[in-house]
């Protein structure tokens, strides 16, 4: 698509983010088992880039007007390529947003044989927008948050929405809740038979964090991680969009600037996850197996269904 094709830059480190604290997440990056530091990477790995290489094997996958941050964890054209000269496997784990799905998108995703669906949002989230499932698929409730409902709070900057969200992000490595869920997650996963399917509510913060993870454990560059985090913000941009002009309609321009950042993912959030990885665990290796539980084995498995 043109309109995501222009977001398609390599990353590169802000120039908010101090240089100590940069080379800092390097090294540690560097020393895990599963996340490696690959800097400069070519826009062209990003999933929404070069769509018109795809396999001959491999459909496109499918953009959903009803579920619009549906997308391939392993990207598009032939898959995003990992540090040891490896390709992922498209067409194995789907990422998305809350499956609010219209006929014509139920009609799209069965084509795909999605097995499961993994439910990652709370039970009030779930009350409020039940799942449509694709045809013949089994649905899992995972709350991740191990709480009954989420409901943002009201802040009085975008400064303290965004230390919000970075705290979020940190809960995921440090919270009990958390740390069961995401294990049990993964476990399901890579042990899993077909293609499965995870998503939360937006499918860009609890959602995106699994995807990061699988990516880790694929060996993808950081910097493609990264990149592939922020894609929400342009398969998002037409609701984010929409929230903002009814925040904006309701409350205000200074409420709608307080809550933007909220609505859509910023480097710094994915930042916050992956440093508290290095603070509490050293390696994304002794996360995996010490903070969510998973045996090498489980590790392995899933390597195994991710790379090609």
């Amino acid at each position: 698509m043109p309109a995501i094709a222009k977001t398609c830059s390599p990353s590169r480190r802000s120039a908010s983010t101090p240089l100590r604290a940069y080379q800092s997440r390097r090294g540690f990056l560097k020393s895990s088992a599963s996340v490696l530091l690959l800097s400069g990477m070519g826009s062209s790995l990003l999933s929404a880039c070069g769509g018109g290489n795809l396999d001959t094997d491999q459909p496109e996958t499918p953009r959903l007007a009803s579920v619009s941050n549906f997308r391939d964890v392993a990207g598009a054209a032939a898959g995003y390529p990992t540090v040891d000269g490896k390709q992922m496997r498209r067409g194995a784990f789907y990422r998305a947003n809350a499956l609010t799905l219209s006929a014509a998108d139920v009609a799209a995703l069965n084509k795909l044989g999605i097995a499961s669906v993994y439910d990652l949002r709370t039970p009030g989230e779930i009350a409020r927008a039940a799942d449509i499932l694709p045809t013949g698929a089994t649905s899992q409730a995972l709350d991740v948050l191990g709480i009954s409902d989420f409901v943002a709070p009201t802040f009085d900057t975008a400064g303290a929405a965004v230390a919000f969200m970075q705290s979020q992000a940190r809960a995921y490595v440090t919270g009990a809740a958390q740390r069961v869920g995401y294990g049990e997650l993964l476990t399901r996963l890579a042990n899993g038979t077909g293609v499965q399917l995870f998503h939360s509510n937006a499918g860009k913060d609890r959602a995106g964090w699994v995807a990061a993870l699988l990516l880790s454990i694929a060996n993808v560059p950081l910097d493609v991680i990264t990149q592939d985090y922020l894609l929400s913000n342009v398969y998002l941009a037409q609701s984010i969009q929409a929230q903002t002009a009814t925040l904006r309609a309701q409350d205000g321009d200074a409420v709608a600037t307080v809550e933007s950042p909220l609505l859509n993912v910023q480097e710094g959030y994915l930042q916050a996850g992956f440093d508290q990885v290095q603070a509490s665990y050293g390696t994304m290796a002794s996360y995996l197996t010490q903070g969510l539980g998973l045996s090498q084995a489980t590790i392995d498995a899933l390597h195994d269904r991710l790379v090609a």
